[in-house]
């Protein structure tokens, strides 16, 4: 040991035998607690606590290790002289929860007290994330381990935490230092790890050799025997000590740690600030409850800890990005292609002319163009069918498909793109989150309007308005061209039929059969199925999942077949039951009538005679004289003026 490091071991001794400052509380405190939520309150609480506030700059120590290997009493020892600063315990169990810190003015070192390594707890997954975001924060780690052998488990967990640092934390690291102009980023290059190993009966790593620094080279080749990397560290070095008899001896520790502290080649001591604005940062963005069933126990940090949790509700595939990257405006974003679900329609129709334009410009299917007057679309709809309607090129098809039977779309006119789907966007339900109430809105007057025309539209009339209240599952009409049974293919006069279980498309002689199906929410009695599902008896669980995402759907189409047999004929005008499906048919945005007391605007509670309204912008349920505005709402699937509230109307960004 040099003479200089002896030196700095004595002064830093001597200044703890110096103070003392009580209890164990008064110098050390609770950072971050068990469910990774920080302590203090903000950063002039971060300093006074550590009671650094007028240092300028510091450096960061933190101890891993599994449970019971003593890693509070090695910094007790290695920092503070052996007293009390962190509190010990003779229980093999762990004492230590959550992250503690204190503050080594002798070395101006900010010290950190991890919870151990595979202990019996119920988050097991978030204190190993929490461990991580430690570990990025801190200038030297030692990892303390009692055991005859250096276990696998230690290389994998550093090997883990120097890919986790490398694929998610640095990101935010070089981020932060930007916003703090730093010259040299937090990210640039990571700790120093000292693997710290106690034995009783085997000779230490590297004992038969006497050249220098032979320890650390056969340590690295373990990390490259196991196929494990260490890249994201500035070094990694072996520290062993052999304890027949009681007190351990901490001396080639401190003297690793103070090495590391001088050395400022590699890593400058730093504004304590800038410590905690690192360990917000990385709190704020990796946040939030991981579950058991999706990452394996004791598996050190997947990928699962740190990227979005989202999936795919169409291809099962888990979304690419980190967690909570929607706050940064980001989209959800998935590997690979993914494959067509009708019951999301997330199948996107973009603008063929605008794509090889350099513009990606989507269109939807709808009953009636922007430019189309609001009723009399709605009975164009029944002689021309469905339109699709380009931003920049207008009306760029008709389908007439129901009784002309021209080609499809996608031949010319469109390029179709499966997209992914994830929970709570609304990229695919924006056509059909208010078709329901369209129907309300308009079917009577198109039915009327079609009073004169042939078999033709009237059939167009009966498939638009079934598709608008089908449950989610069923294919729609448009889609179906031969009965899924005997592939037969439909003729105009044909009428095609829906397997109440598994939703697909039939004739009448395959499907004749008739059972309950209660998991798809028909009860009541035997309903409508086709022959393979009533040799199998029902759908497979898979498809009880899918049942469930709009169960409004079916009560529309349970009212819906009451009243269908009334539209087989339209010769003359249908007194269709609209007061049946107004309730379960409105979009999913809309808060419902019972919960509707007050108006939203001006609060009058209403009665018998004051009417209530929804605004179709915001959902809110108002009053005649709160929504007496009129306009469209694109983004809610409203091409035309529809009723708004006094906010909305003022607000023309709203949804």
């Amino acid at each position: 040991m040099s003479e200089l490091l002896v030196k700095e071991m004595e002064n830093v001794s001597l200044c703890h035998k110096k103070k003392d400052d009580g209890p164990v509380s008064s110098r050390s405190f609770l950072l971050v607690d068990e469910q990774e939520n920080l302590q203090v309150n903000d950063e002039a609480d971060f300093l006074e606590r550590l009671g650094c506030g007028d240092v300028a700059g510091v450096k960061v120590i933190s101890i891993f290790g599994n449970t019971g290997d003593g890693k509070s009493h090695t910094l007790n020892h290695i920092l503070f002289d052996g007293e009390a600063v962190f509190y010990t315990s003779k229980s093999p169990s762990s004492c230590t929860v959550g992250v503690w810190a204190a503050y080594d003015p002798g070395l101006g070192l900010v010290a950190l007290d991890t919870e151990g390594l595979l202990g019996a707890a119920a988050n097991q997954n978030q204190r190993m994330r929490l461990l991580l975001k430690v570990l990025a924060i801190s200038d030297v780690v030692v990892y303390r381990t009692r055991a005859e052998r250096l276990h696998n488990d230690m290389f994998q967990f550093l090997s883990s935490a120097s890919a986790a640092y490398l694929r998610h934390f640095t990101p935010e690291l070089r981020a932060l230092s930007s916003r703090c102009g730093l010259d040299v980023p937090l990210s640039s290059l990571g700790p120093a790890v000292i693997v710290f190993q106690e034995t009783t009966h085997t000779q230490l790593l590297g004992h038969e050799s006497t050249v220098p620094g032979h320890a650390d080279t056969l340590l690295q080749r373990r990390f490259h025997d196991l196929g494990l990397g260490t890249e994201a560290f500035s070094s990694v070095q072996y520290v062993g000590t052999q304890t027949i008899t009681p007190p351990t001896v901490y001396s080639a520790l401190q003297q690793a740690v103070i090495q590391h502290v001088r050395n400022t080649a590699t890593r400058s001591p730093r504004q304590p600030a800038i410590v905690f604005s690192a360990l917000q940062a990385l709190s704020e963005r990796f946040c939030g409850e991981i579950s058991d069933d999706k990452v394996p126990l004791y598996s050190f940090f997947p990928d699962e800890y740190f990227t979005c949790s989202s999936v795919c509700l169409s291809c099962n595939v888990r979304c690419k990005n980190g967690m909570n990257h929607l706050r940064d405006h980001v989209p959800h974003m998935a590997e690979g292609l993914c494959h067509y679900a009708h019951q999301y329609n997330n199948k996107l129709l973009i603008c063929k002319r605008c794509y090889e334009g350099g513009r990606e410009v989507i269109v939807i299917p709808k009953t009636s163009a922007s430019t189309d007057n609001p009723w009399f679309g709605l009975a164009k709809y029944a002689w021309s069918g469905y339109v699709l309607e380009c931003a920049s090129c207008g009306i760029i098809y008709r389908s007439r498909q129901y009784w002309v039977g021209n080609q499809e779309p996608e031949s010319g006119v469109v390029r179709p793109e499966v997209k992914h789907v994830w929970e709570g966007s609304e990229v695919f339900l924006t056509d059909h989150q208010n078709a329901g109430q369209r129907v309300l809105d308009g079917v009577s007057f198109m039915l009327q309007s079609v009073t004169g025309y042939s078999s033709g539209p009237t059939k167009a009339v009966t498939a638009w308005l079934t598709d608008q209240v089908a449950p989610p599952y069923w294919r729609p009409n448009a889609q179906i061209t031969e009965c899924h049974g005997c592939r037969k293919a439909f003729e105009e006069a044909d009428r095609k039929h829906h397997c109440r279980s598994c939703g697909e498309g039939f004739c009448q002689a395959c499907s004749s059969k008739r059972m309950p199906v209660p998991e798809r929410g028909w009860g009541g009695g035997p309903v409508r199925v086709c022959d393979a599902c009533h040799r199998q008896g029902g759908v497979d669980a898979s498809a009880n999942q899918v049942s469930q995402v709009e169960p409004r759907g079916l009560m529309a189409r349970r009212v819906t077949e009451v009243a269908q047999s009334t539209l087989d004929l339209v010769s003359n005008a249908v007194d269709y039951p609209l007061c049946f499906v107004k309730g379960v048919a409105r979009p999913d945005y809309w808060v419902p009538d019972q919960d509707i007391v007050q108006c939203h605007q001006c609060s009058r509670t209403f009665t018998a005679t004051l009417s209530k309204h929804h605004c179709r912008a915001c959902g809110q349920g108002v009053c005649s004289a709160c929504s007496a505005h009129t306009r469209s709402v694109p983004s809610r699937g409203w091409d035309h003026p529809v009723r708004v509230c006094d906010t909305c109307h003022k607000r023309k960004d709203s949804l």
